[in-house]
C-alpha cells in the first residue's frame, strides 16, 4: 500500500509476527512443492495485516514467486464486482502474459469477464450455472498458471468484498487441488458483526481443513517499544512506551500515530478518543488539504488523480500543493497503480467520511458523478458503470440515479455478477416512484430481453416496466443462488399482474416460481407448471409458450413420462422452431429424443439425441450440449449399450469440464459410474461415483453419485458401506421432488441390504412402496433390477419359516408388475427370463433348461457380473440332476463365475460360488484339488460322503434337504442315512445326531446354515 513514498511513522524494522511468518513461509514451500494453499489472515482494523502480507510477498518475490495482489474496493457503501481478482488477474497478465494467455485459451469470452484484457465478454451463457462456470474456468486459470511457477495471489480487505468475490474465494479454497499456488485473503474481524455477510463465509472456510486461518493479536509492550524506537530511530523513553502503550492498547497503526504525535509535539493532539486523534491529524493540515482529503474520503479506496482535479476544481498547482501537504503528513498515499491517491490508512478515511455533514456528502456525490459522465475515461472502463450508479445514487437525484443503477445492473449480469446485479435492480425498483415520468418513460427494455422473452416485441423501442426489473431481478436472485428472495419478487409480481391481463408474463413468473419452489425444496413444480400452460394454451405461437412446454415436456419425462409428454415435446420442437428460439429448441428436441427411446422407438430417439448434441456442440451452445452430454448416454445404458454410453461420456467430461458445467459434469461422472458398473469395470465406476459427489454443485447428481456406490458396496459385500450411501443419497434427493429414476433405484437397494440382513419384512415393504409410486413407461431400466432383487430375495428365503408370512402376496405382486414392463431391448428380455426363473426358484420348480435360457440370453450381453449369476445359479441346477456330463458343465460355470467374482471383488457371489463347489466336491481351478487329510469319524467306518451326511443329520436335515445341499438325489441320501445309522448302531436319526455331538465330531459353529445360494 505505501509504495514508493517514505513515511516516517511507518517503522523501516519488522516488529513480531514470527509465528505468522512461519506459517506463510512454510505455505509458500508446500506451494513450491505443487500442493496449493489457503490462507485466511483476521485482525481488527490497523493490527498490522497489509504489513504482513507485505513482508511475507516481498520475501516470497525474493524466493522466485510471481507475486499478484488485488484489493476490495469500497465506494460509499458498496463494493465493485470481482474488484479483487480483476486487479489481481491484471498483475498475473502483465508478468505472465504468455503462460495466462495459453491458460485461458478456448475460454477468453468467459474469462473476460474477470480479465477484459482477454477480449470481449461473452453475451450468452445466463443460466444458473453461469456462476459456478466462471468460477471453475477461473480455478483452471490459474491452476494452468501456477503449473510451473509459484504464484502467491494476496487479496486485501475482504470485509468490503462483493458478494460475488466471496463466492468466488470459497470456491477456489475448496476446490484447488493443484499447481504451486498461495492463495490469502486478509479481512478486518473488527467489522464482522453478527449480520455481517462474511460471517457465513468464514463458517464455512472454518470447516475446511485445508484452509489455515491466521489471527494477528495486538502487540506486546515489548514489542511497541521495539515498533516505537524503529518510528524514531532511537531508543524511546519506558515512560512514554508505557503510555503509548496504553493508549493504543497494542494496535500497530495507532502506535504508529501517537508515536508521530508525540514526536511532533502535538500534546493537545492526544484526545479522549483515537478516532478524534485521526482527525486532529487532517485537521493540522492546510484548508485545501483537508478540502482534497474530504474529497478523496467520498471517492471510493482509491481515486485517480484526473477524477479528483476535477471533482476538487483547483488550479493544479493549487491541487498539488493540497496533496503534497497530505502526502507528507501520511494521510494519504500514492495508489499502488500510480495513477490515484489513497487514504494510508482505511481508519483514518472513515474517520474523515463520518465527519462529513449530509448535505456535504451528497455534493461531492453529485460532483463526481457529473465529472465522470462529461469524461468517463476517468476510471478504469470495468469499474465506470458501477461508481457512476453509486455517485448518483449517493448524490440523492433519483432522476439521474435510476439510468445509471439500471445500466450497472446490466454490466454486472454480463460479468455473472449477479448477486450485485439484485442489488443493483432492488435499489432500481427502490427509485422507481421517485424517479420522474419521463425519465421512465424513456427507458427501454434492451438489455433485459433474456429475462423475459416476449414475443414479438423489438427490445430497442419497447418501454422498460417495473415488471420487466421484477422479472430481471428474479432471474438474477435464482442464477445468484438467492433464490428465497427472487421467489419472494416473483410472488409480488404475480400479485400484480393479478390486475392485468397478460398471460405470457404471467406464465413466464409461473416459469420461474415453479424452478424456484424445486430448488428450494418447497415442491415438485408441477402445479405451476401446470397454471402456466393454461395461461398461454390457445395463444398463438411465442418464446414464452415454447419455453412453458419445454419445461412441461422435460418435468414428464423425469416424472410422468407418456403420451402426454411426448405431445407436449413435439409441440414445444414446432413452437421453439417457429418463433426461432434456438437454445428452447434444442432442449426441446433432447426431450423428445429420450421420451421417443422411452416409447420404444429406440433408434429414432437416439439419432434425435445424438443430433441435437453434435448441433449444440457445432454452434457454441455449451448449457444444451452439456445436458445432451448427460442425457444420450443415459439412454444408450437404458437400453443396455453401455460401451457407446462409455465413450460419450469420456467425452462429455471433457466437454463439461473444459466449459464450467460442474452440474452437467457431475451428472456425467454418475452416469459414467452406472456404465462401468454394467461393463465390470468396478474400480472405475467408484473413481466416477466419487468424481459426481465431489464435482456436483446441487443435490441431485451427488444422489446419482451416492446410489452407484451404495450399489457397488452391495455387490462386494459391505452391507455397512451401503446403508451409508443408501441414507447419503436418500438425504441428496429430499423429499419435495419425488421421480421414478430416484425413489425406483433407492427402494431396490434398501430392498437388497434388507433381504441381505434377513429382514423380510422390511425388503417386501420396500419392493410394495415403489411398486405402489409405479413404474412409469420409459422406467423400466429401473424397474427390472428391483423385480429381479425381490424375486431373488424371495427364492432365497424359500426354506426359512421365518419368511412365509407376506410371502405369496409378495410373488403375486412381482408377477403382476412383471407383465407390465417392456423387453424392448435384449438387456430387458434377459432380465424378464432371469425375473422369471427366479420365481420358479423361489417355488422350488427352477430347472437346467430354465436357466440355460437365462445364461444364453445374458452371453451376447457385456454384463460379466449378471452373467456370473446365472452362471452360478445354471450350475446349482445342473448339480441337482447328478449326471457326470452335468458335473463337468457346472465345474466349468463355476470356474467362470468364481473368476469374475474374484476380478471384480464381489464377494457375496464368490463365497456362494465357493460354499456349492465345496459341497460338490468340484475344484474351482483346472489342476484338481487334493484329497482331504482322513476326517476322524473315518474311525468309525464312515466313508468321506458319509461325513458330510452325518453332519447335516446332526444340524436337522431331512433327505430331500440333504439332497440338495450335497446335490445328490433324494434316494441316494435316504441310503446314505440307513448305512450311517447301521455303522452307528443306532435305532434313528436322532440317535445319530445325539452320538455325533457327544463324539464332539462337529464343533460348536461348524454344523451348516441353511444354504440358498
Amino acid at each position: 500500500m505505501l509504495g514508493t513514498v517514505e513515511i516516517s511513522s511507518v517503522s523501516p524494522v519488522f516488529v513480531g509476527r514470527t509465528d505468522e511468518l512461519d506459517v506463510l513461509h512454510d505455505a509458500l514451500a508446500r506451494a513450491h512443492a505443487g500442493e496449493p494453499q489457503a490462507l485466511l489472515i483476521g485482525g481488527e482494523a490497523g493490527v498490522g495485516k497489509t504489513r504482513l502480507v507485505e513482508e511475507f510477498t516481498a520475501a516470497a518475490g525474493r524466493a522466485g514467486a510471481v507475486v499478484a495482489v488485488g484489493g476490495c474496493v469500497e465506494i460509499g457503501a458498496d463494493g465493485l464486482p470481482f474488484a479483487a481478482f480483476s486487479t489481481a488477474l491484471r498483475t498475473l497478465y502483465r508478468e505472465l502474459p504468455a503462460e495466462l494467455c495459453a491458460a485461458a485459451a478456448g475460454q477468453e469470452e468467459e474469462l473476460a469477464r474477470l480479465l477484459p484484457e482477454l477480449g470481449e465478454t461473452g453475451s450468452g451463457g445466463h443460466d444458473e450455472e453461469g456462476v459456478a462456470r466462471l468460477f471453475e474456468l477461473t480455478a483452471r486459470l490459474l491452476e494452468r498458471v501456477a503449473a510451473e511457477r509459484t504464484v502467491v495471489l494476496a487479496l486485501e480487505d475482504l470485509h468490503w468484498a462483493d458478494a460475488s468475490t466471496r463466492h468466488l474465494l470459497s470456491y477456489l479454497f475448496r476446490t484447488l487441488r493443484a499447481g504451486r499456488l498461495v492463495v490469502l485473503a486478509t479481512y478486518r474481524s473488527d467489522d464482522i458483526h453478527r449480520r455481517h455477510p462474511m460471517r457465513p463465509l468464514l463458517a464455512e472456510l472454518d470447516r475446511l481443513r485445508t484452509v489455515r486461518r491466521l489471527d494477528l493479536a495486538r502487540f506486546s509492550r515489548d514489542e511497541v517499544g521495539r515498533q516505537i524506537a524503529g518510528i524514531l530511530a532511537a531508543e524511546p523513553d519506558p515512560a512514554q512506551v508505557d503510555d503509548i502503550f496504553q493508549r493504543s492498547d497494542g494496535n500497530a497503526f495507532f502506535v504508529e500515530e501517537l508515536a508521530v504525535a508525540a514526536a511532533e509535539g502535538c500534546r493537545t493532539g492526544l484526545t479522549d478518543t483515537l478516532r478524534d486523534l485521526l482527525l486532529v491529524r487532517v485537521e493540522a493540515l492546510p484548508e485545501s488539504a483537508q478540502k482534497v482529503a474530504r474529497i478523496v474520503a467520498e471517492g471510493g479506496s482509491t481515486v485517480e488523480y484526473r477524477l479528483l482535479a476535477a471533482v476538487a476544481r483547483l488550479a493544479e498547482d493549487d491541487l498539488i500543493e493540497a496533496l503534497r501537504a497530505a502526502v507528507n503528513a501520511n494521510i494519504l498515499i500514492a495508489a499502488p497503480s500510480g495513477d490515484g491517491y489513497r487514504f494510508r490508512h482505511s481508519l483514518v478515511r472513515e474517520a474523515v467520511g463520518d465527519d462529513l455533514l449530509p448535505g456535504e456528502r451528497s455534493r461531492l456525490n453529485r460532483r463526481y458523478a457529473e465529472a465522470l459522465e462529461a469524461d468517463p475515461t476517468l476510471v478504469p472502463a470495468d469499474q465506470r458503470a458501477m461508481r457512476l450508479a453509486t455517485y448518483w445514487y449517493h448524490a440523492h437525484d433519483p432522476a439521474k440515479a435510476l439510468p445509471a443503477v439500471l445500466d450497472a445492473s446490466v454490466q454486472a449480469r454480463a460479468r455473472h455478477a449477479y448477486s450485485e446485479q439484485l442489488r443493483l435492480l432492488e435499489r432500481a425498483m427502490e427509485l422507481w416512484d421517485a424517479a420522474p415520468e419521463e425519465v421512465r418513460a424513456g427507458l427501454r427494455l434492451a438489455g433485459y430481453a433474456e429475462a423475459y422473452p416476449e414475443c414479438g416485441c423489438d427490445p430497442a423501442t419497447t418501454p422498460l416496466r417495473f415488471l420487466d426489473l421484477m422479472a430481471e431481478a428474479a432471474c438474477a436472485g435464482r442464477f445468484g443462488g438467492e433464490r428465497e428472495r427472487a421467489l419472494k419478487i416473483t410472488k409480488k409480481a404475480l400479485r400484480l399482474l393479478e390486475d392485468e391481463h397478460d398471460p405470457l408474463r404471467a406464465a413466464w413468473f409461473w416459469i420461474q416460481r415453479s424452478r424456484l419452489v424445486q430448488s428450494l425444496a418447497r415442491g415438485d413444480g408441477r402445479q405451476e407448471l401446470a397454471t402456466a400452460q393454461e395461461l398461454v394454451r390457445g395463444l398463438p405461437p411465442s418464446r414464452v409458450h415454447a419455453e412453458v412446454l419445454t419445461n412441461v415436456a422435460n418435468w414428464s419425462m423425469l416424472h410422468e413420462p407418456g403420451p402426454d409428454a411426448l405431445a407436449a415435446a413435439e409441440q414445444a420442437v414446432s413452437y421453439a422452431r417457429m418463433v426461432s428460439a434456438r437454445e428452447t429448441e434444442l432442449n426441446a428436441r433432447l426431450t423428445l429424443g429420450a421420451l421417443t427411446v422411452g416409447a420404444g422407438d429406440i433408434e429414432a430417439g437416439l439419432a434425435l439425441m445424438e443430433e441435437v448434441r453434435q448441433q449444440a456442440v457445432a454452434e457454441g451452445h455449451a448449457f444444451e450440449a452439456g445436458r445432451a452430454y448427460v442425457n444420450l448416454p443415459n439412454d444408450l445404458e437404458s437400453v443396455g449399450r453401455s460401451r457407446e454410453a462409455v465413450r460419450i461420456l469420456t467425452e462429455g467430461v471433457t466437454y463439461t469440464r473444459r466449459f464450467g458445467l460442474l452440474d452437467s459434469e457431475a451428472w456425467v461422472w454418475g452416469n459414467l459410474a452406472e456404465s462401468r458398473f454394467s461393463l465390470g469395470c468396478w474400480d472405475e465406476a467408484t473413481e466416477a461415483a466419487a468424481a459426481a459427489l465431489r464435482r456436483g454443485q446441487s443435490t441431485k447428481p451427488k444422489g446419482c453419485g451416492a446410489m452407484c456406490l451404495a450399489l457397488l458396496a452391495l455387490g462386494r459385500g459391505d452391507r455397512a458401506e451401503a446403508s451409508r450411501q443408501l441414507a447419503a443419497a436418500h438425504a441428496f434427493f429430499g423429499t419435495h421432488d419425488p421421480m421414478p429414476q430416484q425413489w425406483i433405484v433407492l427402494a431396490h437397494i434398501g430392498l437388497c441390504i434388507a433381504a441381505a440382513e434377513g429382514r423380510h419384512a422390511d425388503a417386501r415393504a420396500e419392493l410394495a412402496a415403489a411398486l405402489d409410486a409405479g413404474v412409469p413407461p420409459g422406467t423400466h431400466r429401473y424397474g427390472w433390477p428391483l423385480l429381479l432383487a425381490a424375486a431373488t430375495a424371495e427364492a432365497d428365503a424359500r426354506a426359512l419359516p421365518a419368511a412365509l408370512p407376506g410371502r405369496e402376496e409378495a410373488l403375486d405382486r412381482i408377477a403382476a408388475a412383471l407383465k407390465r414392463l417392456t423387453t424392448d431391448a435384449p438387456v430387458w428380455h434377459a432380465h424378464e427370463a432371469w425375473v422369471r426363473a427366479e420365481l420358479l426358484r423361489a417355488e422350488g420348480r427352477d430347472t437346467t433348461a430354465v436357466w440355460s435360457d437365462v445364461v444364453t440370453a445374458f452371453e451376447p450381453l457385456e454384463r460379466p457380473y449378471d452373467l456370473a449369476r446365472v452362471r452360478h445359479r445354471l450350475a446349482v441346477a445342473l448339480l441337482a440332476d447328478g449326471g457326470d456330463d452335468e458335473r463337468a458343465r457346472a465345474t466349468e460355470l463355476l470356474r467362470l463365475a468364481h473368476a469374475v467374482a474374484g476380478h471384480l471383488g464381489a464377494r457375496p457371489l464368490a463365497d456362494a460360488v465357493a460354499r456349492v463347489a465345496q459341497r460338490a466336491r468340484l475344484p474351482l481351478t483346472a489342476a484338481a484339488c487334493p484329497e482331504p487329510a482322513a476326517d476322524p469319524v473315518e474311525s468309525l467306518g464312515l466313508t468321506s460322503r458319509e461325513h458330510d451326511v452325518l453332519r447335516l443329520v446332526a444340524a436337522g436335515r431331512t433327505n430331500r434337504q440333504i439332497a440338495e445341499e450335497l446335490f445328490i438325489s433324494p434316494k441316494t441320501a435316504s441310503v446314505h442315512v440307513s448305512n450311517i445309522l447301521a455303522k452307528l448302531g443306532v435305532a434313528g436319526r436322532g440317535e445319530a445326531a445325539a452320538v455325533a455331538h457327544r463324539l464332539g465330531l462337529f464343533p460348536a459353529g461348524s454344523l451348516p446354515v441353511r444354504a440358498t445360494g
